[in-house]
This record gives structure tokens, C-alpha cells and sequence, in this order.
């Protein structure tokens, strides 16, 4: 299915970075475990290989070496220590970027059909992972532990489609740092220089003026199954067949407003009824039913978890600019019983009132973040099966336009490691 045309690797302009370290807050440490995060974007291209090679490339390539110019972390690698709590000097993760530290780019063709790829009809999961690039596998140096933090591969369809595949380690950032990173991408990939970026204020921001106690580090530190950074780490990656099919399921306005209107009216003291809580109900609600049609009978104190991540650049104390580099978000958690969720088939109902309810006092108590924060880091732990969404719908990512026009399709396929939903949307709404 693929045929490789290249494989590069892109450093920063030469004496632009330097050596770098960027410290690990505990919103980046939360995700030392958790699988790599993919996107692919899917773009219509009716042009040959040799147009690819010629045009695209190049581009591609300067303009990325130019972008990592001001996101150097990108260019970097993890380094993690070990037994971080008890190491020399305490040593906590870090990002670090050396002279010569680089992102690895592939560029390849493929024969598979494009039309189908970017449908919205269920289509088989691992077809898509041909286009994921994977990280490179960590290595051992030293007193450390290295791993690779993104890779590029961009995807030929000839004289039909490009596809462009992203893979990072969560730890280098939330979805609010990546889309600010593909914003600087494709403005310098438009028109060859970064003085548009530069001047659009969009500058990342890497000071780590967080505050919060030391017992979150050690926490995060010490999560259930960390020591395996110290002996053979392998990082989870998306391969070979599967029994799982992804599908894309559009809600349009109308219906949009059809749930809100219901939901009202069932609910009417409810406080918070928004276009994102009502589809993140009525998916969950559905999941929990065809989950429990599968699996019999769910016991009554059984439980049926829903998470969701809030960005809190703006809503801590004090509030950071949007242009923070790293994660910064924190988990909305709800957890009914199965039994209240599927109970006489009010099931939308309550998933919107909980969820509702579980939304507007995350956003609202703003000060509960980090006084809480040592509660919710521990429940995000706990073993409790869960339904999460993948990103945001905040952010247009069918805008992401390198030159040749905007996204047809996106998606992401690392959703398939745990059955999260991705939530986007197709425009403003």
C-alpha cells in the first residue's frame, strides 16, 4: 500500500536553537504514560508524483525547519530520569533540544482509494495506519531515559489527494499548543517566510510561571506503572489489522438544536446546556447502550465514567496567554452508575445532566483546579472504564490550509487505542 519516497530528517535553521531545556509542569508529566496523540489531514491534490516531488516537497521542508525555529521543543526529546522522586538533585522530566536535534519527515506514496479514506461511512481502522508516522523508540543514555517527541509523514494519493500524518507525545502538548504550531506551519508554508507569524503576536510562550504544590510532580511522578521507563520502554504504536471500524457521525445545527430543545424542556433548571454537552451526551448515552447490549446486564453499582479535558491557560491564577507552550488542561470527570445511565431508557437525559452539571462547576470553580488537583490526578488514574473525547471543537482544524486548500477530512486515528470519540467541528458552530 505504501511506497516510501523519502525519509529526512529537519533541524532548526543551523545556531537558531541552541541548547534548550524546557522543565515538565505536572499538566505535562500527567501524560508520561499515555499513548502518542495522531492527526491525519486528508487534502484533495490532483497532481502526479513528479509535481509532488518538485513543488511540495521543498516546500514542506523549509517551511517546517523554519517553523521549529520558534517551537523548538518539537525538534527535541523527552528525557526522563529515573526514579525521579529519588534521583540526584530530585531531576524531574524535562524537553530538551540539542544542536543537530531534529524531527524525522517521511515522504511517501500511496495506492489506497482516497474517496474512501475521507468518507464518513465506517471504514476499516487500520487502513488509516499506514499514514500515521511513528515516534522513533526511545533509547537509554546514560542516566536517562530519551524518547522522541514528533514525527511528520506526508502521503501522496497520486493525482488525487495528499494526506499529512502527525504523531507527538502528549507530553509535548495539548491541542491548543498543536494548533498553534500548525497556525505557524502553514502561514510560513503560504508564503515562505515566518514575518506574517511573527507579527501576528502568535509567538509561543515558554515561561513556567504555574504555580502549584510539589506533591502533584510527585504524583505524576510515581503513577502506576512508571517504572517501566527505567527497563525496556516501547511506546504504544498503531499496527497491523484490526477487528475496529471508525465512522463519522455529523450532527448538524438543526439537530443540534433539537437536543438542546428536548433537553430543556425535560431539564429546565439545568444550568448548562451547550452544543458541546448535548452531542457528548447523546454519544455517550448511545455507547452505553450498545456497550451494554454486547456485555448483558450492567450491575447496578457499576460504573460508567466520561472525561473531557478543559483548557485552563485563561481560568487559572494568574491567567496565562493562549500561546502557553505545553498542556494545560484539566479533566472534567463525571461518573454515574450504568444502571442510572440506562434506567428506563432516559439515558440522554442523565448524560446530559451530568455532564452539564460536571461542566459548568469545572469552568465555573476555577479556584477548585489546583486545590482539587490532587483528587482529580488520582480518579484520572483509577482503573474505571471510560469514555473521553479526543480534542476540541474550539479550534477549526477543516482551516488548516498548507497552500493548496482547506482539510477535506480530518481525523485521528489514536482514538483507536482506548475508544475515546473525537469531537470537531466542520466550521464555527
Amino acid at each position: 500500500m505504501l511506497n516510501v519516497l523519502e525519509k529526512c530528517r529537519i533541524s532548526p535553521p543551523p545556531a537558531a536553537i541552541g541548547d534548550r531545556s524546557l522543565p515538565l509542569t505536572f499538566f505535562d508529566s500527567a501524560w508520561l504514560l499515555f499513548f502518542p496523540i495522531h492527526q491525519i489531514f486528508f487534502y484533495e491534490f490532483p497532481h502526479p508524483t513528479s509535481y509532488f516531488l518538485e513543488t511540495i516537497v521543498p516546500k514542506l521542508k523549509h517551511s517546517l525547519s523554519i517553523t521549529l525555529q520558534h517551537f523548538f521543543p518539537f525538534a527535541g526529546n523527552l528525557i526522563v530520569f529515573p526514579n525521579p522522586n529519588r534521583s540526584p538533585n530530585g531531576k524531574r522530566p524535562e524537553i530538551r533540544h540539542v544542536e543537530g536535534d531534529a524531527v524525522a519527515l517521511t515522504f511517501a506514496e500511496c495506492d489506497l482509494d482516497f474517496d474512501d479514506l475521507i468518507g464518513n461511512h465506517p471504514r476499516e481502522c487500520h487502513k488509516f495506519y499506514p499514514l500515521v508516522p511513528l515516534l522513533g523508540q526511545p533509547s537509554k543514555v546514560s542516566n536517562h531515559v530519551t524518547i522522541p517527541l514528533f514525527s511528520v509523514q506526508v502521503t501522496l494519493f497520486p493525482n488525487k489527494g495528499i494526506s499529512i500524518g502527525l504523531t507527538n507525545h502528549h507530553c509535548l502538548c495539548d491541542a491548543t499548543t498543536r494548533f498553534n504550531f500548525l497556525n505557524a506551519w502553514t502561514s510560513i508554508a503560504k508564503h515562505g517566510t515566518d514575518e506574517l507569524f511573527i507579527a501576528s503576536g502568535s509567538l509561543p510562550f515558554y515561561e513556567r510561571v504555574i504555580k502549584y504544590p510539589e506533591s502533584l510532580d510527585e504524583i505524576c511522578c510515581n503513577q502506576p506503572g512508571i517504572e517501566t521507563i527505567d527497563e525496556e520502554y516501547k511506546l504504544p504504536q498503531l499496527v497491523g489489522d484490526t477487528d475496529k471500524a471508525r465512522a463519522t457521525l455529523v450532527l448538524t445545527q438543526a439537530h443540534i438544536n433539537r437536543l438542546k430543545k428536548w433537553i430543556s424542556v425535560q431539564l429546565p433548571t439545568l444550568e448548562y446546556v451547550s452544543s458541546f454537552s448535548v452531542a457528548c451526551a447523546y454519544v455517550w448515552s448511545c455507547i452505553a447502550k450498545s456497550r451494554a447490549r454486547i456485555g448483558g446486564q450492567a450491575g447496578d453499582d457499576d460504573l460508567e465514567r466520561f472525561l473531557c479535558v478543559v483548557d485552563w491557560r485563561s481560568r487559572i491564577h494568574p491567567p496565562l496567554p493562549q500561546t502557553y507552550f505545553g498542556n494545560c488542561v484539566g479533566p472534567c470527570l463525571c461518573t454515574p452508575t450504568k444502571s442510572t445511565l440506562l434506567a428506563s431508557n432516559t439515558g440522554f437525559r442523565t448524560a446530559a445532566e451530568v455532564f452539564g452539571k460536571a461542566l459548568s462547576e469545572t469552568i465555573k470553580n476555577k479556584d477548585a483546579l489546583m486545590k482539587d488537583a490532587e483528587t482529580w490526578l488520582e480518579k484520572a488514574y483509577e482503573p474505571v472504564p471510560t469514555i473521553g473525547v479526543s480534542g476540541t471543537p474550539k479550534y477549526k482544524v477543516y482551516d488548516v490550509d498548507f497552500g493548496w486548500g482547506k482539510a477535506k477530512k480530518h481525523e485521528t486515528p489514536s482514538i483507536d487505542y482506548n475508544g475515546s470519540i473525537s469531537c470537531r467541528s466542520l466550521s464555527g458552530g
